[in-house]
């Protein structure tokens, strides 16, 4: 009998994700088994029982995805769990944690695109504000950001709590130019932004029409809420690259159903790349961004 596509999905929450779980066999997987609860230290008893259980030829049929809502430690188990492969006892990993990763990489990409197409400048020594930006979707886009070349402002209630974050996108991730600001403040730091995202909590409006129409270099604003009210104003979830009525500065909006659309072809990607690679691969944030620069 045929050896079937086997994706063991690890999570430290109480349910594993219908989206990924749906995604995945969408992808071309034929079974996914669920791991729930699961804390660093089980990581090295479900590696090696995954990969000491099939042959290495049936290993190319199997893979691990790694969800969760804790960026950080998603990345960590991706480090735990290549430290107890044993080639060529060796499967391939991808973490997404609550899709942060993927929308991210394609909340990043459709600006990077937009500031060519519409201001033929690269994305690349900008002034980039993150609203909303202490949770696993801004910590992604804030790194992302600042490996291309910007500065990255990231942006939450507490200012100790942005800036502790800001230090571990810089110090565990090498992305070096990001700094913690304070929500309150935000009036002074918006007027000389170029570009602004949004990866606050839904519902709720982090950006109004006053704070646009001040900000003199606003380029691009993307937003990934699809719940009213927006959470830049003016931007419409449908918005793909769209002209702001209410900016001064010829501002563009991208919405969260345009983020949506690359963000669930990266992770498609990101989920056939497991499947069908020959060699054992590491997945994450970066490797998203790389499938949602070429689904643009």
């Amino acid at each position: 009998m045929e050896k079937p596509f086997l994706l063991h999905m690890i999570t430290s929450e109480k349910n594993t994700s219908p989206f990924d779980a749906n995604m995945a066999f969408d992808a071309g997987w034929d079974s996914i088994i669920p791991y729930t609860d699961v804390s660093m230290d089980e990581i090295q008893a479900l590696v090696q029982d995954t990969i000491f259980s099939r042959s290495p030829s049936a290993l190319k049929k199997t893979g691990i995805f790694i969800g969760g809502r804790d960026s950080h430690l998603a990345m960590d188990m991706i480090v735990e769990a290549k430290k107890h492969m044993v080639p060529p006892f060796e499967v391939p990993v991808f973490a997404d944690p609550s899709g942060a990763f993927t929308t991210a990489a394609g909340m990043v990409a459709i600006t990077e695109k937009a500031l060519k197409d519409k201001f033929s400048e690269n994305f690349s020594g900008k002034k980039v504000v993150i609203l909303g930006g202490t949770g696993p979707v801004g910590v992604a886009s804030a790194v992302i950001s600042a490996k291309a070349g910007n500065d990255v402002l990231l942006v939450g209630r507490s200012l100790e709590k942005a800036e502790t974050i800001a230090g571990i996108c810089n110090d565990k991730y090498g992305s070096k130019s990001v700094t913690g600001a304070v929500d309150a403040e935000k009036a002074d730091f918006l007027s000389d932004a170029d570009v602004v995202f949004n990866t606050g909590a839904a519902g709720i409006q982090l950006m109004d029409d006053t704070l646009i129409a001040n900000a003199s270099n606003l380029k691009i604003c993307a937003d990934v809420n699809a719940v009213p009210p927006a959470g830049i104003a003016g931007v419409d979830a449908m918005d793909n690259v769209v002209e702001m009525k209410n900016s001064n500065s010829g501002c563009y909006g991208i919405g969260a159903l345009a983020i949506g659309n690359v963000k669930y072809k990266s992770q498609h990607e990101c989920l056939k790349l497991m499947r069908n690679s020959d060699k054992p691969v590491y997945l994450h944030f970066e490797h998203a961004f790389e499938f949602a620069q070429k689904n643009v």
